[in-house]
């Protein structure tokens, strides 16, 4: 595990500021925090994230993921996901290596490999392994060398779902890939409700584009999200809310209408409950501290 400060020390080299940057490697982002921070509301593709440096916190629902040098997490769908860096500091900047799923190749590498169930849930966190760290390593490298990146990355690429595939989160990395797997079925339904939060629907209507019973829809939506279909549009609701207040500079009541409330009573309880804040005093937070929704 020695090589993990050499992967902090590629991502620091390659991370100028704070913030989240995408990278010249398709697929392959990176992430730097030189403090804690406080929760906030994102959303997470599929994807594998390693923190070479410092650690993090997502709580999804109403479970909780803490990932560090130590663990790894993998999420399997867009997921509304609470975020805070809980230990990161100048001196020693949280430090995160992202890597987002290629559904397509990962049906390709797990066409002939025998299948195995681990459940329905969309993110894990499992121990960290030097394999993976040093895929890890050898990716970042080439950003370095980008007359062999064309050729090589895809090659690390591959390696990196290759140790993901026959690692413990096994049969997450078979879920995401198959098609008709239970997780996709689901992803179909979250990949709705992200495009049409602002519109009203019904349970049926979700299960419909499962292709599931409502009764066997909502629990399997309930295991993998850890929230109910009703709750997780809220998360959704309130994320772009936020974000045009922030950014757009709208009123809370202009953002609420916006992403589907009619009533503004209702848009600020579910506010302040999910951000522990009013609509306002949130956004003057957000805006003081320079964070960007």
């Amino acid at each position: 595990m020695e090589k993990i400060a050499d992967l902090a020390a590629l991502i620091d080299r390659h991370t100028p500021r704070d913030g989240s940057f995408d990278t010249a490697l398709p697929r392959v982002g990176l992430i730097r925090s030189s403090s804690q921070t406080e929760p906030l509301h994102t959303l997470y593709k599929p994807s594998c994230c390693i923190s070479a440096q410092g650690r993090k916190r997502a709580v999804i629902g109403d479970a909780v993921h803490v990932y560090d040098p130590a663990h790894y997490l993998v999420v399997g769908v867009d997921l509304p996901v609470i975020g805070a860096v809980i230990e990161a500091s100048v001196e020693h900047p949280y430090l995160c290596f992202r890597l987002e799923f290629d559904r397509g190749l990962l049906a390709e590498m797990i066409h002939e490999t025998p299948r195995r169930d681990d459940g329905f849930t969309a993110a894990k966190v499992s121990p960290m392994t030097p394999q993976l760290i040093d895929a890890a390593i050898r990716i970042l490298m080439l950003l370095d060398a980008p007359e062999d990146a064309t050729v090589l990355a895809p090659l690390v690429e591959r390696e990196i779902l290759h140790r993901l595939i026959t690692g413990p989160q096994g049969g997450m990395m078979r879920q995401i890939a198959h098609g008709e797997s239970r997780l996709n079925q689901i992803g179909r339904a979250v990949d709705y409700v992200c495009r049409n939060f602002g519109e009203r629907f019904a349970i049926d209507d979700l299960a419909g584009i499962a292709g599931m019973s409502a009764s066997s829809f909502y629990e399997h939506f309930r295991a993998v999200t850890a929230m109910s279909p009703l709750q997780f549009r809220t998360q959704i609701r309130l994320q772009e809310a936020r974000r045009l207040m922030i950014v757009e500079g709208m009123t809370a009541a202009e953002a609420g209408f916006r992403v589907g409330y009619d009533s503004p009573s209702q848009f600020n309880r579910d506010y302040v409950r999910i951000h522990q804040a009013t609509p306002h005093r949130d956004v003057a937070r957000m805006r003081s501290e320079g964070v960007s929704a």
